[in-house]
C-alpha cells in the first residue's frame, strides 16, 4: 500500500478508531475524523490547545501514550463538553524508513464501560437517533456507486448551527442537546425518505442526496435554510437560530468519497466565512482560497517559532501640550519573505484557529517587558494598552496569564491597560464581570475598546468594573461634519464623566478632530494627527523627549 498515499490518506481519515499520530516528543501532529467525532474536539483546536478543554485533553493523550499499559492505557479525557469520559489509548511506535526517526501511533476507543450506548457503537447517534459518522462514509460510497451505475449527481450538504456554542453558555448543555434534536426532526422533514441525514458530531449535521440535477441541491438548501430559520422554543424562551451550508457535488467536484466529503467542508468553511446564514458551492477558486489559508496559518505558527512578530505602539496624547500620556500596542508580523503584514490580513486566522493566544500572550509579555524597561532608563512612566482578543479573554487561565507576565517583567500593574471589546462580553455577562474583577484586583486598568459599536448596554456598563472607554474611530472621522456622530461621541464623553470614567478618542486625523474633542471634555487623543503607529525604537526616541514637537500625520 505504500505506493497508494491517497488510499493511506482515505483509511487514515475515515477509519472508525480514533488515530492520533505524534512526534518523538508525543506532541499530536495530525488526528484523523472519527479522534474529532469521539472527543467533541476539532483537529485544529485539539493540536494547538486551543480550548482549555483540548489543551487538557492534548496533555491527557501525550501521558497515556507515554505511559502506555498491557495490553492498552485506559483513563480519563476530558472532551469539548468539558465531560472527562473514559477511553482506551493503545500506543505503538512505526519505522517509516530505515534510519528515521520513529513515529508514535495511538489508537483511540471508547472504554467498554463507557461507550455510549449500543445505537452510537452500531452508527446511530444516542440524541437524535440520526445515523452518525459510521453510516454516513457508507451512504456517501453508496450513493457514489448508484450515480456510477446509474448516471445523475450526488449532492453533500454539511450544516453547521451559526454562533450554536452561544446556546450552551446562555441556557446550559442540557437545552443545547434538546435543540440538537429539534434541529434534527427539521433536516429529516426536508429531504426524501431515500436521503440520508446525518449527525457527524456536535452542531455539525450532512444529507447526503442521490440527484438529477445540480439545481435540485439549490432547492434543498434554501428549505433547510428556511426551516431553521423559524425560532425555537426553550424552557419557554423563544431562541434564533440561523445555520451554514457546504455543497459538494459528485461527479462535478470529485470523483470519489473522501473528496467529495473535503469538497463539502471546504464549502462550509467559506459559507461562515462570508457572513453564516448561507450556502456556498464548492469550487477551484474556494479550493483555492482554501490552501492559501493553511499555507498562511503554516507560516503563522513558522513565524510564531521564529520570533517574525514585532510590537508597534501608538502614543495618546494629551491634546492640551502634546504630551505622551500612553500608548496601544498593536501588533504586526515582519514577514521575511513579504515584510509587514497587517493585522487585518492574518488576525482573523489566529482567532479562527486558536493561534491568537499564543500571539496574544506574546504581545501582553512583550508589551510589559519593554515598559519595564524604558521605567529602568528613567524614561517618562506612562501606561501601555494591549488588546484582549474573545479566545484569550474566555480561557479561564487568562488572568493567571496576565499576573504571570506583570511578575516576570516586575512591572507595576497600575501601568498596564488591557481592552476588550463590548461584544465579548456578552456571552456570560455574570462570567465576564467575575474575570473582570480579578483583573482589576491585579491592579491593571480595563479599558472597553471601540465603545458604541457593540452591544452597549448603560445597565452592564454599570456592573463592569472599567477604567476607560475609547471613542471608536467610526464616529471621531466625520465628528466635524456629521451632527450624528459628533452628538454620539459628545454623549460617550458625558457618560465617562458621570461614571468617573477615563476617556480616550482614537482617529483623530485631522485639527478640527481634535478641537471639537478637547471643547467637549476629552483630552486624551489618539491618531494619526498626532503619531502613526510606531515601532518600539522609534517610539522609545519619543518618549525619551516625552513630547511631540508637531503633529505627525503620515497616513
Amino acid at each position: 500500500m505504500g505506493g497508494h498515499p491517497r488510499l493511506l490518506d482515505f483509511l487514515f481519515e475515515f477509519s472508525g478508531d480514533g488515530i492520533i499520530v505524534c512526534d518523538e516528543g508525543l506532541r499530536p501532529l495530525r488526528v484523523n475524523q472519527a479522534v474529532e467525532v469521539l472527543t467533541g474536539h476539532a483537529a485544529a483546536d485539539l493540536l494547538a490547545g486551543a480550548t482549555p478543554a483540548a489543551t487538557a485533553a492534548r496533555d491527557q493523550l501525550a501521558a497515556a501514550i507515554k505511559a502506555g499499559g498491557v495490553p492498552y492505557w485506559s483513563g480519563m479525557l476530558t472532551c469539548a463538553d468539558r465531560r472527562d469520559r473514559r477511553f482506551d489509548v493503545l500506543p505503538t511506535t512505526i519505522e517509516a524508513a530505515p534510519c528515521a526517526p520513529l513515529t508514535m501511533v495511538a489508537f483511540l476507543r471508547p472504554s467498554r464501560g463507557e461507550l455510549p450506548g449500543r445505537d452510537q457503537a452500531f452508527g446511530y447517534d444516542p440524541l437524535t437517533g440520526l445515523p452518525n459518522h459510521v453510516i454516513f462514509l457508507d451512504r456517501v460510497e453508496r450513493a457514489l456507486l448508484q450515480a456510477n451505475r446509474a448516471g445523475g449527481s450526488v449532492a453533500l450538504l454539511t450544516l453547521g448551527l451559526d454562533r450554536f456554542l452561544l446556546v450552551n453558555e446562555a441556557l446550559g448543555f442540557a437545552a443545547g442537546d434538546r435543540l440538537l434534536v429539534e434541529v434534527a426532526q427539521r433536516l429529516t422533514e426536508c429531504v426524501r425518505e431515500i436521503d440520508t441525514v446525518v449527525r457527524l458530531e456536535g452542531d455539525r449535521f450532512a444529507l447526503v442526496m442521490a440527484l438529477a440535477d445540480q439545481d435540485d441541491s439549490v432547492i434543498v438548501a434554501e428549505k433547510v435554510l428556511t426551516a431553521l430559520k423559524i425560532p425555537f422554543s426553550l424552557d419557554g424562551q423563544e431562541v434564533a437560530l440561523t445555520s451554514s451550508l457546504g455543497i459538494g457535488m459528485f461527479p462535478q467536484d470529485a470523483r470519489d468519497g473522501a473528496s467529495l466529503i473535503k469538497c463539502s467542508d471546504t464549502a462550509l468553511h467559506h459559507a461562515k466565512l462570508s457572513g453564516r446564514n448561507q450556502y456556498q458551492f464548492f469550487s477551484e477558486e474556494l479550493n483555492r482560497r482554501a490552501r492559501a489559508r493553511l499555507d498562511l496559518e503554516a507560516r503563522m505558527r513558522r513565524a510564531l517559532a521564529n520570533d517574525e512578530f514585532v510590537v508597534y505602539f501608538q502614543p495618546k496624547v494629551r491634546a492640551a501640550d502634546a504630551a505622551i500620556v500612553g500608548a496601544e500596542a498593536l501588533i504586526r508580523w515582519n514577514d521575511p519573505a513579504e515584510g509587514l503584514i497587517r493585522p487585518a490580513d492574518f488576525i482573523a486566522v489566529a482567532e479562527e484557529t486558536g493561534m491568537i493566544e499564543e500571539i496574544g500572550a506574546w504581545v501582553l509579555r512583550h508589551s510589559c517587558r519593554l515598559n519595564k524597561s524604558w521605567q529602568e532608563r528613567r524614561l517618562p512612566s506612562i501606561g501601555i494598552s494591549v488588546n484582549v482578543s474573545a479566545r484569550q479573554f474566555r480561557n479561564r487561565h487568562f488572568v493567571d496569564t496576565v499576573r504571570q507576565a506583570l511578575s516576570d517583567s516586575c512591572l507595576d500593574p497600575r501601568w498596564l491597560e488591557l481592552e476588550i471589546t463590548e461584544s465579548m462580553l456578552m456571552g456570560d455577562v455574570d462570567a465576564a464581570v467575575i474575570r473582570m474583577n480579578a483583573l482589576r484586583q491585579l491592579g491593571v486598568g480595563l479599558s472597553i475598546d471601540d465603545f458604541g459599536t457593540g452591544y452597549s448596554s448603560l445597565s452592564y456598563l454599570s456592573r463592569f468594573p472599567i477604567t476607560t472607554l475609547k471613542i471608536d474611530r467610526a464616529f471621531v472621522v466625520d465628528v466635524d461634519t456629521n451632527p450624528k456622530a459628533a452628538e454620539i461621541a459628545r454623549a460617550i464623553i458625558g457618560l465617562s464623566k458621570g461614571l468617573n470614567l477615563d476617556v480616550v478618542a482614537e482617529g483623530c486625523e485631522l485639527p478640527a478632530h481634535v478641537k471639537f474633542l478637547t471643547d467637549q471634555g476629552c483630552h486624551t487623543i489618539q491618531g494619526f494627527y498626532f503619531s502613526r503607529p510606531l515601532p518600539a525604537a522609534e517610539f522609545e526616541q519619543l518618549l525619551e523627549i516625552g513630547v511631540l514637537a508637531a503633529p505627525v500625520q503620515t497616513p
